[in-house]
């Protein structure tokens, strides 16, 4: 059964490494808003009764693994998707880079969106969430989001972009996490595949 197309979709986005670096990338959560929640308990229900901001890199792979592979084995996989964009080394300031990583992490959320849980070839409504820091507080950041907004292909459908600090919303740290997981490939743990066979996160 397809969603109606005034459904809204929530894009949650977090990062890894700084924007401009070689190990940048992205995390991507993406769900309807009227599932946001019942997600969120599920992801969250799995952490210890008083666990407090989950911050990856500051917590042990093996945790993080068996986390991500417990979270995949209880969430409802037809209604979610989870996205890692390696994005690297660029030229260009830093929040610009941030922003063209935002739209093309989110094109990506989109189309694989509206294939697996929408089954339809359009998508509209979409609110995206990332966490708050100095590139997305930026003037360029913003202009560079609104241009996307007008011009770049399904980021049309985005209505728009807030930040949050991660702490209020698990669905962030979610994200975190996914961003995280590009250094399993990066130092040969995990292909391509086996993120996605054992926790669900693809990667373009």
């Amino acid at each position: 059964m397809t969603a109606p197309l005034n459904k809204k979709v929530l894009c949650f986005i977090d990062e890894y490494g700084s924007a401009g670096d070689a190990d940048f990338s992205l995390g991507a959560v993406v769900v309807l808003a009227r599932d946001a929640g019942r997600i969120d308990r599920r992801f969250t229900d799995l952490l210890e009764p008083n666990a407090n901001e989950i911050h990856a890199v500051n917590l042990d792979d093996g945790y993080l693994q068996g986390l991500l592979a417990r979270f995949g084995a209880e969430a409802p996989s037809d209604r979610l998707v989870m996205i890692n964009q390696k994005i690297g080394v660029r030229a260009g300031s830093a929040p610009v880079i941030y922003a063209q990583a935002v739209v093309e992490t989110v094109k990506i959320g989109l189309k694989r969106f509206q294939k697996e849980v929408l089954g339809r070839e359009t998508i509209g409504n979409v609110e995206v969430i990332a966490d708050h820091n100095h590139h997305n507080d930026h003037a360029d950041f913003r202009r560079e989001i609104e241009r996307s907004q007008v011009h770049d292909g399904r980021f049309k459908g985005v209505n728009r972009v807030v930040t949050l600090d991660s702490a209020a919303s698990r669905l962030l740290q979610l994200a975190d996490v996914v961003a995280y997981s590009r250094k399993w490939i990066d130092n040969g743990s995990y292909g391509a595949k086996g993120l996605r066979d054992q926790f669900g996160i693809q990667t373009p």
